[in-house]
């Protein structure tokens, strides 16, 4: 499978209006287009946004060095879906939909971007050396509105029952994964043996099952792609001292290794990662895990941005490593034209949601934990957000297109165009503005 280029500089990209700023990614191509990990796919938006600082407040030049050690997916590529292995994948929609779309995807892998295994004392920090499966366990399709409403992540729980590619019905975290070992046993009989390669190559093929799944499920053309794995996370939480977070309550999780009390506290590393994977013995399983996804990310980004960070050129070096390691975009992914409105996150001017659900801890056939959804619905709320001010058309279904949070970082309720889940994205009251989540 050839691995498309990248390292080209990206063409600069007009800032929106100060009335109505909003992230611009690079303009569309006319005709081309992951039990373990669940780190928060919000953790790269935090990775863009400070990298475009770093870039924009250290050199150019160094833009182009980041550009040309990043790891680029052919996942949006139509010439891609032709390839052998592909053939069951189901048509992309029509590529206009009244918004840009941006899929975010948080990957537990156990390499890095270019195929190198990680280090087993690094795997321990991430508790992830026993684990054998890939999954996306953190789906955000980030929409942007062409008629300048405000942008809304849209998150899809990982246990979400879907149509899947390989035929009948799985965890839509399960794709990317049954991709990838599908493609890596063909490679294998054609005679590849680089581990490296063959890695670089079955994720191509996960990636590009994955897109396609998620754009059969909710009829959004994705324009763009961007994936970011657990060493990334890891090694950000790291640089930047740890993340102020509060909790409503004391919890434990032997899974996730989580272990924390009440309150306000800061973790990094290996603990961060259990905050924002953990989801059993939470009052809302999944959907208070992507609260605590979405609250994380705007501590995580206010931290990077009032610390020096952006100041400190060893500091810029590192977080330009973290991300060569551990990020990987479309090629017309204009990091610098999405991420210089990184003010937005911090002001509050995206809005986090997630689809609407039916049940949330169902049952399938075999026995499964799954979250239900009523297609229609789900199709219908997310074509209401490129048209409705980030409202979505109302659902009736549980944590029916609530929102989560709006990342001020403040400690209001959220608000909603659906039925809220009892409990899910209320904050407490916290020192700092720092909002307690469950």
């Amino acid at each position: 499978m050839p691995q498309p280029s990248g390292g080209r500089r990206p063409s600069p990209v007009p800032r929106a209006s100060a009335a109505t700023p909003k992230p611009i990614p690079a303009p569309k191509r006319p005709s081309r287009m992951r039990r373990t990990g669940r780190a928060a796919a919000r953790t790269l938006v935090t990775l863009l946004s400070v990298i475009a600082l770093v870039v924009t407040g250290y050199a150019y030049a160094r833009l182009d060095q980041l550009h040309d050690a990043l790891e680029t997916t052919d996942a949006l590529d139509e010439w891609g879906y032709s390839s052998e292995g592909d053939d069951e994948l189901p048509p992309a929609p029509p590529e206009e939909d009244d918004a840009t779309d941006i899929l975010l995807v948080g990957s537990d892998a156990r390499t890095d971007m270019q195929g190198n295994p990680l280090p087993l004392d690094v795997l321990r920090a991430l508790r992830t050396e026993s684990t054998e499966n890939l999954n996306t366990d953190t789906m955000i399709i980030l929409r942007i509105p062409h008629d300048g409403s405000d942008p809304v992540g849209v998150s899809i729980p990982r246990d979400t029952w879907v149509d899947v590619p390989s035929g009948g019905k799985d965890k839509i975290n399960s794709v990317y994964g049954t991709a990838k070992n599908k493609a890596w046993g063909r490679l294998q009989s054609e005679g590849v043996t680089d581990r490296a390669q063959l890695e670089r190559e079955s994720n191509q093929a996960g990636r590009r099952a994955l897109v396609r799944t998620l754009q059969d499920f909710t009829r959004v053309h994705i324009d763009h792609y961007a994936e970011v794995n657990l060493l990334g996370f890891y090694m950000l939480t790291e640089s930047i001292g740890g993340v102020e977070v509060c909790l409503n309550a004391p919890t434990q999780d032997k899974d996730s290794g989580a272990d924390f009390e009440a309150g306000v506290q800061t973790v990094s590393g290996g603990d961060a990662l259990s905050f924002v994977r953990q989801r059993k013995n939470l009052p809302n399983g999944d959907l208070d895990r992507i609260v605590r996804q979405h609250t994380f990310l705007t501590s995580a980004l206010k931290k990077t941005l009032s610390t020096g960070t952006l100041t400190d050129q060893q500091k810029l070096s590192d977080l330009i490593e973290t991300v060569r390691k551990s990020l990987v975009l479309d090629p017309d992914l204009d990091v610098l034209g999405f991420a210089q409105q990184a003010h937005e996150l911090v002001g509050g001017g995206v809005e986090f949601k997630t689809i609407p659900v039916e049940q949330v801890a169902a049952r399938s056939d075999d026995g499964q934990s799954i979250v239900t959804v009523d297609l229609e619905e789900v199709r219908s709320f997310i074509r209401g957000l490129a048209r409705g001010g980030g409202q979505g058309d109302q659902g009736g279904g549980q944590g029916g297109g609530q929102a989560d949070e709006r990342p001020t970082g403040g400690g209001s309720a959220p608000q909603g165009g659906g039925a809220a889940v009892q409990g899910v994205g209320v904050p407490a009251q916290a020192p700092a503005q720092v909002p307690c989540v469950n």
